[in-house]
């Protein structure tokens, strides 16, 4: 159903009559994951048209199709030209002619005959069934009688020039693109019209040929199935994690303990409505690594409670009573980590959304089978007599001992250091790049086509031409499709659209992998910097999450619209002083020359002639106008009367138009008016009521963009200080909009910080050990920029979101060593002891969640998009957690006031 704006907004009183409204553009966000391309040799566009048709309504009758439409198809017109001085020769109205041939063609109700019992339906006929029916009428205007084909050429044909073209390989095509119903499954209405397209390619004639260009369900079960694969290894990796590290028993314990917790998630996933995807199944694996944190922290407190000679349910039971309410603390406090994620109602925090929901639900499923189902698996099949742990320490148990006594007894040297080691961390994150969301890893190249905006779609074409001629030498190009005239229809969410025109188009080339895609990238630039000068060639890869197009961007606002333009002139000019930028271009700029008819409104009057008059008859010469519809099959083909050839294509046409009168009969509309020259702009972009000209820039190399935002601002601000006061210079592009991402999330993050504080208050009952565990939160940004710097990991919003979970990850694991501290007070251990004993018997079990959690995410390391967050959280995770086991308790000794005992050495 059509969307209508209000009365308000269709008809403002502020406008002209003339004014046409505006269009509301409410299908925007369809994603097409399947798109088919149709060539032909020996077909005219109409059978291919009919051809394509049919098969749309069989794929439409697909029970998960969503919505289907053609591409590239060519309306089809019947054009009567008139020769403009033949018309005045005879003496006739343009004008006339055609509003006799709309009163024949018309349909117009003509009765119904009630028959007795029965209604017979009346139909009067004569209307136009083809072209020769048009050019063999007879007409009689005013007093006279002449054929229509005596007067004008009547010919069917094409949409002439097209509005948009669609090609396959250089071919012109039909496309056919093919959306799923929401909420459908994607592989399993794949698997169906994959089977029901082969059967149309099977019935399809010779000479007709179809070609797949875009394939969702194939992307999305490739990508699933890299997803599954990495899922699997990071299974594997928490496996022999568990296995080394606790025992065979122990870890088989904690093994069954991971599909229980998966499976119940997954329920839960699809009562909620979370489907798999590249959000949903990499925050799997990062949850993996954290959902065995408690089963292994229960299993080991277990193991530690029958080397002392415990029965198995006095050991379960210790495990339930002990941890149970301090690792229901550090799970909670773990999920509100991710919170910005889950309350960011930003573009980005929208994709990023099923992150926090799979993680919120894992992680609480996994403490409800860590302390109810873990204990009793931990009875059956652990042994009673279970000696785990040897009674004599190992070497790198002995090492941690000197490290950590050490650290208790310089508590004060071990708090300054750890503050100094935080601080050039935080002075060397001006040495991490940022960055909004990568590239995605798909092998396709996109091509915008940018020609200045007064260029026919004749000339876009042109050039497109020349640049696939490029296309079909490259041997690493599988096929390509182009657009003229408009972009390639949204077959990804993520997949920027530009607005339709003339002057632009779009190609979508396919490669066979990244490497390849690479090259043909190379190719395209060095092509569109040598042979194509003036025209916008930006040749660049699909973008993964909110699209942006070129990544640097600034608006140039001002009330003047030549001011804003000279101004967006000059800071391109500016821009290009930065040799890592290239393709810098106006989104506006260039003006269309301008014929002005200045006309003798007294001279005119005296003749009975309007301006509109004027108006419709040059409309009507050189841009054809509607005269009538003929009816053929579904279809309605517009009759449109224009002039010949040589009066269209020529300025001339307008000195020696005609104009016929019905007082003065045929008189040259030169002796109404006289020709004036100039230029107009034919596009204005506006911006908060303001001219507002964008000047984009793409990236030369893998520098980010607000690296080179921040490299250009000195220059740039030099420059605005020089513009006038009403001349406004904004940044825009990706810096603008990770800076728009990245406000919801800071605004969120004061809610996380304090329910995280209240659930450590409630757990710790203290001021002071809730301050001691909250210190250990930041301390993992010492791993994180440990890692980022020196392997030039950026900075991005994914990553920014697992920076903020550690601190949870963090927390937790403060809250469990804390809690442990006092439960050996309250059993009567001083305090030196009490924090040695609690450091000690929690390091392995903490080392060993953060080596869980940490190596779990090595398979998606590697991954484009979750890569930047894994670097991030296994050096803040490694690093925190090294930091905790020694930090945390100087900072208790030294909140507290722990001496060591007389004697003691470290």
């Amino acid at each position: 159903m059509e969307a209508r704006p209000p009365d308000d907004v269709r008809y403002p009183a502020e406008f002209p009559q003339e004014f046409q409204g505006f269009q509301f553009n409410d299908d925007f966000g369809d994603v097409y994951g399947n798109i088919y391309a149709f060539t032909s040799d020996g077909f005219t566009p109409r059978e291919m048209r009919d051809r394509v048709e049919a098969i749309r309504k069989q794929v439409a009758a697909l029970p998960a199709a969503g919505k289907t439409e053609l591409l590239g198809v060519q309306d089809e017109r019947i054009y009567m030209e008139f020769s403009t001085a033949r018309l005045a020769a005879l003496g006739l109205n343009q004008q006339q002619v055609m509003a006799t041939l709309a009163t024949q063609n018309a349909i117009a109700p003509s009765g119904v005959v009630q028959d007795g019992p029965e209604r017979v339906l009346v139909r009067v006929g004569g209307q136009f069934d083809d072209a020769d029916s048009i050019a063999a009428v007879n007409l009689r205007v005013g007093e006279r009688f002449f054929n229509l084909g005596d007067v004008a050429t009547v010919t069917r044909g094409y949409a002439d020039p097209p509005e948009t073209l669609f090609r396959y390989d250089g071919r012109p095509a039909i496309g056919l693109q093919i959306g799923m119903r929401e909420g459908g499954n994607i592989l399993e209405f794949g698997k169906q019209l994959e089977h029901l397209m082969d059967g149309v390619a099977r019935d399809l004639p010779v000479g007709i040929e179809m070609a797949k260009t875009a394939d969702q369900p194939h992307v999305v079960d490739e990508a699933v199935g890299h997803f599954v694969q990495a899922l699997a290894e990071a299974v594997i990796i928490v496996l022999i994690v568990s296995f080394v590290s606790l025992g065979f028993r122990a870890g088989f314990v904690v093994t069954l303990t991971i599909p229980l917790v998966l499976a119940i998630t997954f329920v839960i996933l699809d009562l909620y409505g979370i489907t798999l995807q590249r959000i949903s199944l990499g925050a799997l694996i990062i949850a993996l690594g954290l959902l065995v944190d408690d089963a292994m922290i229960a299993i080991e407190t277990m193991i530690s409670r029958l080397e002392i000679g415990e029965s198995l349910s006095s050991a379960a039971s210790y495990a339930w009573t002990s941890i149970a309410f301090p690792m229901l603390t550090g799970t909670l406090v773990t999920v509100a980590g991710f919170i910005p994620i889950g309350l960011n109602n930003s573009a980005a925090g929208e994709f990023t959304f099923s992150l926090f929901v799979v993680i919120a639900v894992s992680l609480l499923i996994s403490w409800i089978v860590a302390v109810l189902f873990a204990p009793l698996l931990g009875v059956t099949f652990l042994k009673e007599n279970l000696a785990h742990h040897e009674h004599k320490a190992g070497r790198l148990r002995l090492a941690f001992h000197r490290l950590l006594r050490a650290g208790m007894r310089f508590k004060w040297a071990t708090i300054a250091i750890t503050l100094l080691i935080f601080a050039g961390s935080v002075w060397g994150m001006r040495f991490v790049e940022q960055q909004f969301f990568p590239d995605s890893d798909r092998t396709e190249v996109i091509v915008d086509v940018g020609e200045r905006q007064n260029a026919s779609i004749a000339k876009t074409r042109a050039d497109m031409d020349r640049l696939e001629a490029h296309l079909a030498e490259s041997e690493d190009v599988l096929f390509w499709t182009s657009y003229v005239g408009r972009g390639a229809p949204r077959f990804i969410l993520s997949m920027d659209v530009p607005t339709p025109g003339p002057h632009m188009g779009q190609i979508v080339i396919q490669t066979p992998d990244v490497a390849a895609r690479d090259r043909v990238k190379a190719m395209l630039n060095e092509v569109a910097a040598t042979e194509f000068p003036g025209v916008d060639l930006y040749v660049k890869n699909l973008e993964i999450g909110p699209p942006v197009g070129k990544p640097v961007q600034y608006r140039v606002s001002s009330p003047d619209l030549d001011q804003a333009r000279d101004a967006a002139r000059g800071l391109a000019a500016v821009l290009a002083t930065e040799p890592r930028l290239r393709d810098i271009a106006l989104d506006w700029n260039e003006p269309a020359r301008v014929i002005r008819l200045e006309v003798d409104q007294d001279q005119a009057r005296q003749v009975g002639v309007s301006g509109q008059d004027i108006a419709d008859a040059l409309s009507a010469v050189f841009s054809g106008k509607t005269v009538t519809q003929l009816r053929d099959d579904i279809f309605l083909i517009d009759v449109v009367a224009r002039g010949v050839d040589a009066d269209r294509q020529s300025l001339d046409s307008i000195r020696n138009l005609q104009l016929t009168t019905g007082t003065a009969g045929n008189i040259p509309l030169m002796s109404l008016a006289s020709l004036e020259y100039d230029t107009e702009q034919p596009l204005i972009m506006q911006r908060d009521g303001l001219p507002t000209v964008t000047v984009k820039a793409a990236i030369d190399g893998d520098t980010q963009p607000a690296t080179l935002v921040q490299a250009l601002e000195d220059a740039v601000a030099d420059y605005a200080n020089e513009l006038p006061e009403a001349v406004s210079i904004v940044v825009g592009g990706s810096v603008e909009t990770s800076a728009e991402s990245q406000a919801p999330i800071a605004a969120v993050v004061p809610v996380m910080l304090l329910i995280m504080a209240v659930l450590v208050m409630a757990q710790m009952q203290s001021v002071r050990l809730s301050l001691i565990v909250f210190a250990a939160a930041p301390m993992g940004l010492i791993g994180v920029v440990a890692v980022l710097v020196p392997f030039g990991v950026p900075m991005g919003f994914v990553a920014i979101l697992g920076i903020l979970a550690l601190i949870g990850i963090l927390i937790r694991n403060s809250i469990i060593l804390v809690h442990e501290i006092e439960v050996l007070l309250s059993k009567g251990r001083s305090k030196w002891d009490a924090v040695f004993e609690a450091s000690d018997s929690r390091a392995r079990p903490i080392l060993l969640t953060a080596a869980a959690a940490s190596l779990a995410l090595i398979p998606i390391a590697r991954q484009v998009f979750w890569g930047p967050m894994a670097f991030a959280m296994m050096g803040g995770i490694i690093a925190g957690t090294l930091v905790t086991l020694v930090f945390v308790p100087a900072l208790y000794c030294a909140v507290f006031g722990v001496r060591p005992p007389a004697g003691t050495k470290s």
